[in-house]
């Protein structure tokens, strides 16, 4: 697998719960400082580095990594060219930790950016302050704590045969077209829970609870 660490608001040290210690990690811009921030050696950092510390570049090279600059004007942002290099590396899951926090419009890019058909390939997770985002294009598994709020968001088109386990509100075999709010605020009833869909992609949002900041 592969972690890509984004730039703006700085990941967690939990949001790496469960994540493999030796995993290859791409960092983009300023993403270099909140890698080391949570003690993750950065091994390819991208971007065009206007937002990352002095010296943050030369730290990675220094440690062995690599550097990708890219110039400011560009046609995509520093996370889609880090997504684009872990999925070089044909991995079978992408794990992006940080970077949803600021500007609205960055939040909704970046969750549309994730259920992108350019990663199809591959399983892919966004750990943020706010929420932990899934994208489902087969079928996810889910964790957290009873209770936890689970909302299902089709993207792209209408989302079909949407089967779950372990929500409250099951669906069977169900379709969700875009726009619905039906998928809104399901529950988790344990520690984990399935979704399934037999085509389309749905973002699965689990908001974080104000118990576990």
């Amino acid at each position: 697998m592969v972690i890509v660490v984004a730039g703006g608001e700085p990941p967690v040290a939990t949001a790496l719960a469960g994540l493999p210690p030796g995993a290859f990690v791409v960092a983009a811009d300023s993403g270099v400082d909140g890698a080391h921030g949570i003690g993750l050696r950065v091994d390819l950092a991208v971007g065009d580095f206007d937002s990352a510390s002095a010296g943050a570049a030369g730290r990675v090279v220094d440690a062995g990594g690599r550097v990708e600059q890219y110039p400011t004007a560009k046609n995509a942002t520093d996370l889609e060219i880090a997504l684009d290099a872990a999925l070089d590396r044909s991995p079978e899951r992408i794990v992006v930790l940080g970077g949803a926090g600021g500007r609205f419009d960055h939040w909704l890019a970046v969750a549309f950016l994730l259920a992108s058909p350019l990663y199809a390939s591959v399983d892919l997770q966004a750990r943020w302050a706010e929420a932990t985002v899934t994208v489902v294009r087969r079928s996810a598994e889910l964790t957290g704590q009873p209770g936890d709020v689970v909302t299902l968001l089709p993207v792209h088109g209408t989302a079909g045969g949407i089967r779950t386990e372990g929500l409250e509100y099951p669906l069977r075999d169900e379709d969700l077209p875009p726009g619905t709010t039906r998928g809104v605020s399901n529950v988790l009833l344990g520690t984990g829970a399935t979704v399934s869909v037999r085509s389309g992609v749905l973002l699965a949002v689990q908001p974080v609870s104000p118990r576990t900041l």
